[in-house]
């Protein structure tokens, strides 16, 4: 989460130290956190130091919004039909050109994804806060950016497990603020380079394509067509953990009182 969003134990209601429940009563099992449900959603990620992220190139510090409210799709226009040994030197490519080329100091997407399904940390950060990148200008506060590696054009086929991919990174960056991937959010425009003007609040979906709020073709025609199926996949990722979650803390609740 991000680091403006402090989770704190309420201290109302608190017995004095050194004074518990009754003798003989049951203490009740505490209901799943949001958080333990969310974190299950989470996928295998490459660091950026195992893909090869040269220190040297980095010019700037990470900085937070308060949480991840939208997920952007980009591509990031690479050939396709690369093998996916070459996926770490494509994402070391993206880095030298955004970090040095274009003077952003840092890759400017959150996370990268292969056609084999592999996922790629990409901004400095901290892959489950709320890092801010520097993937759709004025819409970057609040949401996070996945590029697909690759060109998709209309008409390409996207791969099966980069698509599964994709999903997973949504549904669990979106249930770490609790967000639905079929709703919409409000954001707010920080640049007047993007489609909406400086200072104005937005409404998005929770998923959206980079050419929704830039003058772009990003993410191309084929993955703009994906986005309504990846958002159901997203959701129903999310569902399913939390059936788990809730199913998990009926049974600790049940031995909690069998063992009473």
């Amino acid at each position: 989460m991000a680091a403006a969003v402090l989770l704190a134990l309420p201290l109302a209601g608190v017995p004095p130290f050194g004074i518990g429940p009754a003798q003989g009563t049951r203490t009740p099992a505490a209901p799943t956190s949001p958080l333990v449900w969310a974190g299950t959603l989470k996928p295998p990620i490459v660091t950026r130091a195992q893909w090869g992220a040269d220190p040297k190139l980095l010019d700037q510090k990470p900085h937070y919004a308060d949480s991840v409210r939208a997920v952007v799709i980009h591509h990031t226009g690479h050939p396709n039909g690369y093998d996916c040994a070459d996926s770490p030197a494509l994402v070391r490519e993206v880095y030298q050109a955004h970090a040095v080329n274009k003077e952003w100091g840092d890759i400017g997407y959150n996370f990268l994804v292969d056609t084999c399904g592999t996922i790629y940390e990409g901004r400095l950060g901290g892959a489950d806060r709320a890092v801010i990148g520097a993937h759709t200008v004025g819409l970057n506060t609040g949401t996070t950016g996945i590029a697909a590696i690759g060109t998709f054009t209309a008409g390409t086929p996207v791969p099966e497990p980069m698509r599964r991919s994709i999903e997973k990174l949504i549904a669990w960056k979106l249930a770490l603020a609790q967000a639905d991937p079929v709703a919409t959010t409000h954001l707010l425009s920080r640049n007047s380079d993007s489609r909406f003007t400086k200072n104005t609040t937005v409404t998005m979906p929770a998923v959206f394509g980079h050419i929704d709020a830039y003058e772009t073709n990003c993410p191309g025609d084929a993955l703009m067509q994906l986005l309504p199926a990846l958002r159901k996949g997203a959701a129903r990722l999310q569902g399913d953990a939390k059936l788990l979650a809730h199913e998990k803390d009926r049974r600790s609740r049940r031995q909690a009182d069998g063992a009473g």
